[in-house]
């Protein structure tokens, strides 16, 4: 007995000099690591595919950044799923800043929308920085014969269901703001998931559906040409792309307030000190007068924050959305 008294006390004295160890340790490899890094290419995940408003962004930061950072920041798309498919990758990465991920607003709507994710949206990432807003626009194809948002939701009360809305994919922001649209206006639209907003145009042009809550920089070239019609931006304030556009609340659905953001995410676990040079090289590319005129033309409202305040911001926009996918009855198809 006394013989394994003596064990345990050994064991436990053993635990007590040894964990301070360990976390020194685990404390210098992160430092260590920090120091070191980026020494590889940088891996930035898409979560839709080439030529939609995640890629017009991403293209333009990412060379930047990797100007800034002696290292290649190499896009790497993976759609599918509403993008939990690239934020499931991530959030199993490895934590060394060699792995990020640009999201979309639709990142926090998943948070409600899916029943089951294979992630924790607040535990298994750690917020680098936002880095830029963009309005929605609510665009008609050439098909569609309201031209005002009075006329859209009359035709849409005459017929329920008939009327069709793209979006880039479920529970991308454009599908929310379809359904906000419905219940706000008491209509029923049928909607029609893409893969991404290149799709939902070539959908638009083609006559495959009528209508689409898109971001305003891929659709409003083809508005431009003619060959789609602006009914209304989803933003509380005009789009500076599209000035003579009113907004839905001008329009008649009082209180519509939408706009779609891109963020930078790392894995949890990945060095504050990685993720703090992270967030101040993303806040200085975003300050170049080139960089900034750009994304203006485009229709992005460049931001750049810190860590905290992108956390804080997905936190109020998890439950800002939980209550519109609850008040809409949007569901997955």
């Amino acid at each position: 007995m006394q013989a394994l008294k003596a064990r345990h006390r050994r064991s436990w004295l053993q635990a007590v000099l040894i964990a301070p160890l360990a976390v020194g340790l685990l404390g210098a490899s992160a430092s260590a690591l920090a120091e070191t890094w980026p020494n590889k290419p940088i891996q930035l995940l898409i979560p839709y595919p080439p030529g939609g408003s995640a890629d017009l962004l991403a293209r333009p930061v990412a060379a930047k950044l990797q100007e800034r950072l002696g290292q290649p920041v190499v896009l790497d798309y993976r759609p599918g799923a509403g993008g939990t498919i690239a934020s499931q990758q991530l959030a199993r990465a490895r934590p060394d800043g060699n792995t990020l991920i640009m999201v979309l607003a639709a990142h926090a709507i998943n948070a409600s929308l899916y029943p089951k994710l294979p992630y924790d949206t607040r535990k298994d990432f750690a917020p680098v920085s936002l880095v830029a807003n963009l309005p929605l626009i609510l665009a008609g194809s050439p098909s569609l014969k309201a031209r005002t948002v009075p006329e859209l939701i009359a035709a849409a009360k005459a017929a329920p269901g008939q009327l069709t809305f793209a979006s880039a994919g479920n529970g991308n922001t454009g599908h929310l703001a379809g359904e906000l649209f419905d219940s706000l206006a008491g209509v029923k639209m049928t909607h029609v998931p893409y893969k991404g907003s290149a799709q939902v145009v070539n959908a638009m042009l083609a006559g495959e559906v009528q209508l689409t809550f898109d971001s305003i920089s891929t659709s409003m070239p083809h508005i431009r040409s003619g060959r789609l019609k602006a009914l209304a931006v989803t933003s509380a304030r005009r789009a500076t792309l599209a000035p003579d556009v009113p907004t839905l609340s001008e329009a008649g659905v009082p209180g519509f307030d939408i706009n779609g953001w891109y963020a930078v995410l790392a894995p949890a676990g990945t060095p504050s000190a990685i993720v703090e040079r992270l967030s101040k090289e993303i806040a200085a590319v975003l300050t170049q007068p080139e960089l900034r005129a750009n994304l203006a033309s485009n229709g992005y409202e460049p931001v750049g924050s810190t860590p905290a305040a992108l956390g804080a911001h997905i936190d109020a926009e998890i439950t800002r959305w939980s209550k519109v996918v609850k008040d809409s009855g949007a569901r997955l198809e």
